[in-house]
């Protein structure tokens, strides 16, 4: 069930990232396509628009009569062909025909570009033609309009410009449209029309691989917080069912007695009591884990003198330390006290858990130092033990909940695996970090940095 939802919302992550970014490379190959012919068109109409007027110029001083041309015309275009004398509007001037016209105007737009020059009457009357004339263009093309994009039969496009010519006493004379051959432009729309298909589908396709690759990656974290969420259930239901299951069973043997000797029954109050401490102790441990990670517990930061602290808790753990024929001791590194912000009754907790497990972990004989010493504003709190240490690849999990390098001995002794995890939160809860060294066989150093407060011991009451 949970690869299944791992797997649905995957699937879905992908799908939606891939079609996102779609969608923005449809646009964004939309926006080029225009960019690209807007671009071009305005290059040719520049062109075209300085052919125009050069010969709109050069051929209206000469203007004498509307209609007649002039010996300008053969003079600036010597190719010109006159519509009265039968010349066909679909004739193509070939190179060839135009080598000896060197001393033209506009000669060498005819040889490396297509154009097409043609003069009409105020009518729309063809008075004559020039250049590269396209296959049946419109005989007869407005010319009211100064832009204009017209095809011949073959569909071929041509950008023209129509300019009107006026005779020398201010006569319309008829018109002079310069046209130039789309082809080239269309080539290179076609060619990127051709790569937008071809190219968008290829990389959506890509960014959809790469997308559930990346969802994957996403997810890990969200899948690795939901199998140790599994796990926490699980193991807070065995640590929960442990004693409830002791309790109930001593309750039903209990009650399968006819006759209950009062010092058994004391017993039997007794071991009840104990398992009910136990069930107590868990519940009060994850509710305070739970708080902590919530930043919702209630707590009163005041300046905590790390120093009483740590002969408070020597004084305490004395006696624990001599039944397990242990040296309980602590080493002081600094002249003055050392005071940080936090709660007093969470860093007791943390040190007493870090010293329990110490001294728990030991064996006979050993040591158990606590050193106090200051460190760059930091102060540095060691419980370093000669116990069976803890292995490399076991260090960076003894702070997750439940987890215990012993188990079977952690279980004899009454440890629900919380202790560890529950110095971690509070150490974070109060800004510091702890970390461990560990050699098997040789012992394990815990290392607690908390934020020093500048406060001075006079101002405050002894913690």
């Amino acid at each position: 069930m949970q690869m299944k939802l791992f797997h649905k919302t995957r699937a879905t992550l992908a799908f939606w990232y891939a079609g996102v970014m779609g969608l923005i490379m449809s646009l964004c190959g939309f926006a080029v396509y225009e960019v690209i012919i807007q671009a071009y068109l305005v290059s040719i109409n520049r062109e075209l628009e300085s052919v125009t007027g050069t010969l709109h110029n050069v051929i209206e001083a000469t203007l004498k009569k509307p209609g007649r041309t002039e010996p300008v015309f053969q003079l600036v275009l010597p190719n010109i062909c006159q519509a009265s004398s039968g010349c066909p509007t679909q004739k193509i001037f070939s190179h060839n025909q135009l080598a000896h016209s060197e001393h033209g105007i506009v000669d060498v737009l005819y040889k490396d570009k297509q154009y097409y020059i043609r003069f009409v009457d105020s009518s729309g009357r063809l008075i004559a033609v020039a250049g590269f004339q396209p296959n049946e263009l419109p005989p007869l093309v407005q010319t009211t309009q100064v832009w204009q994009t017209v095809k011949d039969s073959q569909s071929n496009r041509y950008s023209q410009m129509s300019l009107p010519l006026h005779t020398q006493d201010n006569q319309l004379w008829g018109y002079i449209q310069v046209g130039r051959s789309l082809k080239e432009l269309d080539n290179r729309l076609a060619a990127l029309k051709l790569v937008l298909a071809l190219g968008l589908p290829i990389t959506v396709l890509l960014v959809g691989g790469s997308s559930w690759w990346l969802a994957g990656l996403a997810m890990r974290p969200i899948d690795k917080s939901y199998k140790q969420m599994q796990q926490f259930t699980s193991d807070a239901s065995h640590e929960l069912r442990t004693p409830l299951a002791a309790i109930n069973a001593t309750v039903e043997t209990v009650l399968d007695l006819e006759h209950l000797p009062e010092q058994e029954a004391r017993d039997i109050l007794v071991s009840i009591k104990r398992q009910n401490h136990r069930l107590v102790e868990l519940v009060a441990d994850l509710l305070l884990l739970s708080r902590l990670d919530q930043r919702t517990l209630a707590t009163q930061w005041l300046p905590c003198c790390l120093n009483v602290l740590i002969n408070d808790l020597i004084e305490e753990y004395s006696a624990l330390a001599s039944a397990a024929s242990l040296q309980l001791t602590s080493s002081v590194l600094c002249h003055q006290p050392l005071y940080v912000m936090g709660d007093e009754d969470q860093l007791l907790r943390l040190l007493s858990n870090l010293i329990a497990n110490a001294i728990q972990y030991t064996p006979t004989g050993g040591y158990v130092t606590v050193i106090l010493k200051r460190s760059n504003g930091d102060a540095v709190i060691e419980i370093e033990d000669t116990g069976i240490g803890i292995a490399p690849n076991e260090q960076n999990q003894i702070f997750d909940r439940f987890y215990r390098v012993h188990s079977d001995r952690s279980r004899s002794t009454g440890g629900s695996g919380l202790g560890l995890a529950l110095a971690q939160a509070i150490v974070q809860a109060h800004k510091g970090s702890i970390q461990v060294q560990s050699q098997l066989g040789k012992g394990s150093t815990f290392i607690v940095r908390l934020p020093l407060t500048d406060t001075p011991s006079s101002d405050f009451p002894r913690s």
